[in-house]
């Protein structure tokens, strides 16, 4: 599979969850490629920390080049169960590359009014990647969440999202939780993290298992 985590608008947590899905996978065994798409590089500053700590390695490349990413797709995705690419936060080749190969799309938003406005533009560009292609799903997820389930944001926000018509499901939130930011500095699982903050790592078990039966439904 491979799985696109993507948003035209920055600091939305794209990262953090490009690292948790492809350590998740390989914490199941799976052979995991993780490509970072983004110039700034952070999944793979994330990805060689975790090496060093002496924790088992995950594949890696870094590609923020969109041709460079479709080659070495094409060259090299056969080779693994799945590929995670975290495209940049902005309309770069590298995310619509992504587009064209990923067989989904993860959309991490957060509740804020600025994020639901930029939603539209990634919204267009997915648009133009089915105009030119089969089979392109699509999943957003409500990411740093306010802590209080029922938080009039984080409701406005599932609503919005629920009514972009570019968006096939609506995920399981994800709350903001500060294990979820130690663990990316640290290129682990956030079950890896000790002491363990079990809520965090019960909802990312949540997305994870979400995301990959989406697949495969």
């Amino acid at each position: 599979m491979i799985l696109l985590i993507a948003n035209t608008k920055g600091g939305v947590g794209k990262t953090t969850l490009a690292l948790q899905m492809a350590t998740a996978r390989a914490l199941q065994g799976r052979r995991v490629l993780a490509i970072d798409g983004d110039r700034q590089g952070s999944l793979i500053a994330s990805l060689t920390a975790r090496a060093e700590s002496g924790k088992p390695a995950i594949a890696a490349a870094h590609l923020p080049d969109g041709p460079t990413l479709r080659a070495q797709l094409a060259a090299q995705a056969g080779l693994y169960d799945d590929v995670v690419i975290d495209a940049g936060g902005r309309d770069s080749t590298a995310l619509r590359a992504g587009l064209m190969a990923a067989h989904l799309v993860l959309i991490p938003v957060q509740p804020r009014a600025l994020d639901m406005w930029a939603l539209a533009d990634l919204a267009s560009l997915i648009d133009e990647a089915r105009s030119m292609r089969d089979g392109l799903r699509t999943v957003a997820v409500l990411n740093q969440a306010d802590p209080q389930a029922r938080a009039r944001d984080n409701d406005d926000a599932r609503t919005m999202m629920a009514d972009t018509p570019q968006i096939d499901r609506l995920g399981p939130a994800i709350v903001r939780r500060k294990a979820l930011a130690n663990a990316a500095g640290l290129g682990l699982h956030v079950s890896e993290l000790k002491p363990e903050d079990e809520r965090a790592s019960a909802e990312i078990a949540e997305l994870a298992t979400f995301i990959f039966q989406e697949h495969r439904a």
